[in-house]
């Protein structure tokens, strides 16, 4: 079983430009909560995200890699394990099918975990993340922090 998620504004706190520092991931303590009780019922969890600031050239991927890493350990201080990250570093006007609103990020993890789009569920908090995983056949959570509340409204 598979549940993937986005990651700023689902996980950590989102910032209009995007987080661009280590300093500035800033993960939500119930987003830890929720990948350790997830991890408890024995699904694994990968991050499915959009980082354009990769492809724009103002957050080098070693940055981003790091920041990764920091969430992985985060997660298991909490009890969860992170399986894999998915990044689609691609800038909106060049966009990918693995960019979401496309599926491709989806559609790789899914292959990678050997998971079935209609038992995975994609949690993500605005309308890209829930047109990805219709377009990728999954099941759609929308969560009301980050841009949540407002994309549900």
């Amino acid at each position: 079983m598979l549940v993937l998620l986005d990651r700023d504004g689902v996980i950590n706190q989102d910032a209009p430009e995007g987080i661009l520092r280590i300093e500035d991931f800033y993960v939500f303590p119930q987003a830890l909560e929720a990948i350790a009780a997830f991890t408890k019922a024995g699904f694994h969890i990968a991050i499915c995200t959009n980082q354009s600031a990769v492809g724009r050239g103002i957050l080098p991927e070693a940055t981003l890699n790091a920041m990764h890493e920091m969430l992985r350990q985060e997660a298991a201080k909490h009890g969860g394990k992170i399986d894999a990250f998915y990044f689609a570093p691609d800038v909106p006007h060049a966009a990918t099918h693995r960019r979401k609103p496309g599926p491709g990020m989806l559609l790789e993890a899914l292959a990678a975990f050997n998971a079935k789009p209609e038992e995975t569920f994609m949690v993500g908090d605005m309308l890209r993340d829930i047109e990805a995983a219709h377009a990728a056949g999954c099941k759609k959570m929308l969560v009301r922090t980050g841009k949540g509340a407002q994309t549900e409204a």
